[in-house]
């Protein structure tokens, strides 16, 4: 399986960038990861936000069409353990799955149509964090799962 982390805009901190490539080479023992930021839109000063993620919503979609199952990170997801996500990403394995791909959103969230394209929707959290620092924790946890699934201690230090 080939997993996909899919954000809305750049991500521009250089602790979140160096965090992202860390725990991506970390993943890469286990599995393919490709990261990809859909480029930030322009000309959106004075535009609705409804409209702000419509315009998100049609880049997401596109870079996502080709994946075999969608996961958007969403504050009103289902929420897990870490032990229980791994087992969650087991099951997704298990099915067969060649192209999983994880989105998280811009400040305002997804639109319809990303909603309805989505296989699920994972919330790391009841709390709302900074849609840039999402994409560490959930590389964090994404690594982490892994190496439950593969009883390493990572997940005890």
């Amino acid at each position: 399986m080939k997993i996909h982390l899919i954000n809305t805009g750049k991500t521009s901190e250089k602790y979140i960038t160096e965090g992202l490539e860390l725990y991506r080479q970390r993943i890469l023992r286990y599995l393919p990861v490709i990261i990809f930021d859909i480029p930030e839109m322009k000309g959106l000063k004075g535009m609705s936000f409804d409209k702000q993620k419509e315009l998100e919503g049609r880049a997401i979609l596109k870079q996502t069409a080709r994946f075999d199952h969608v996961i958007v990170l969403d504050e009103k997801g289902l929420e897990f353990s870490s032990d229980e996500f791994a087992m969650h990403l087991q099951k997704i394995m298990n099915r067969g799955i060649k192209n999983l791909g994880f989105v998280t959103g811009g400040p305002f969230g997804f639109s319809k149509q990303v909603y309805d394209s989505a296989g699920e929707r994972i919330s790391l959290s009841r709390m709302t964090f900074p849609h840039q620092l999402v994409r560490l924790i959930f590389i964090e946890q994404l690594y982490r799962a892994l190496t439950i699934l593969n009883n390493e201690p990572y997940h005890h230090l």
